[in-house]
């Protein structure tokens, strides 16, 4: 295919100095660093900007996108970072993959915003949604890394209102237990070149402002997930959040939960971000694609 080897964007992440370890570097400087690192969205995926339940939102329709089935996005970025600019390029990406137009919402962050503001918003941008004419059966909910367990933790709130729940969602890399402890933090540190334990345990401590991690939305893998829709879960073996996904697919099965776990061999955090570059990430996301055509109606 004559995409870089994971092996070549392993050795630049770490060049680059992609685990923020300095604490003298200032959140809102994090911010506009991942702002200008992030890839541009194709130049055929159609951007419109809206108001979602008094959040700024972008639609991305890629062409051939069903008007009938919409995924909503919750982008990655420990919820202290990220953006609509960030995601815009894989939230595209993935409206190709999946036939369907991409919501992608600029909720609350902390600290300025901490949980569960991040929560609220995604269960209102949901709400949103719906009230856009789409049937729950034909949505998803999908997100990377802190995306990834805001949209766990957004069905589990929605599910506990009892509220129509999407047909299916994705989490990507999910950050789905705060407390920062599952084994792979050590035993997959060396191979991942983008997250280390101490400066993701700052971020949630940053989210959390003294909330109990173990809280069933702060840390889904710690909730009831039944009822829940399919699920499905991508992750790399070279990443600390593994131990993550291990758990919250188990927790998953164990509730009842159509859940599908996909470990990617010496994939890194997210990986699907770095489409452009990375065969992998391209198929990854397309397997996405397919997973939602599956789950959802005609």
């Amino acid at each position: 295919m004559g995409g870089m080897p994971i092996a070549k964007l392993q050795e630049v992440l770490r060049r680059q100095g992609a685990a923020p370890t300095d604490s003298e570097v200032t959140i809102e400087q994090r911010r506009k660093g991942m702002e200008k690192t992030s890839f541009p969205v194709a130049g055929d995926i159609e951007v419109t900007p809206t108001k979602a339940a008094g959040m700024d939102a972008e639609w991305l329709s890629a062409p051939g996108a069903d008007s009938e089935h919409a995924i909503l996005y919750l982008h990655g970025g420990g919820y202290v970072i990220g953006s609509l600019v960030t995601h815009r390029a894989l939230a595209g990406e993935i409206s190709r993959a999946a036939k369907a137009k991409v919501l992608l919402v600029d909720y609350r962050l902390a600290p300025e915003n901490p949980y569960p503001a991040a929560v609220e918003d995604g269960v209102a941008a949901y709400k949103w949604l719906l009230e856009q004419g789409y049937t729950a059966q034909k949505t998803a909910i999908a997100g990377d890394s802190a995306g990834g367990g805001l949209t766990a933790a957004t069905l589990v709130a929605l599910r506990d209102e009892g509220g129509p729940l999407p047909g299916a969602a994705v989490c990507i890399s999910p950050w789905s237990d705060l407390t920062c402890s599952h084994e792979t933090y050590q035993t997959r540190a060396e191979a991942d070149p983008m997250i280390q334990q101490p400066g993701i345990a700052d971020m949630a401590g940053a989210y959390l402002q003294g909330a109990d991690a173990k809280s069933p939305t702060a840390s889904p893998n710690y909730a009831d997930l039944t009822g829940l829709p399919p699920l499905l879960i991508h992750v790399g073996d070279a990443e600390v959040l593994l131990g993550d996904s291990l758990d919250l697919h188990e927790k998953a099965k164990a509730c009842g939960v159509d859940s599908t776990l996909e470990v990617w061999d010496e994939m890194i955090h997210v990986w699907h971000a770095f489409h452009p570059m990375l065969d992998e990430g391209k198929q990854a996301i397309e397997g996405i694609g397919v997973f939602l055509r599956d789950k959802w109606p005609g």
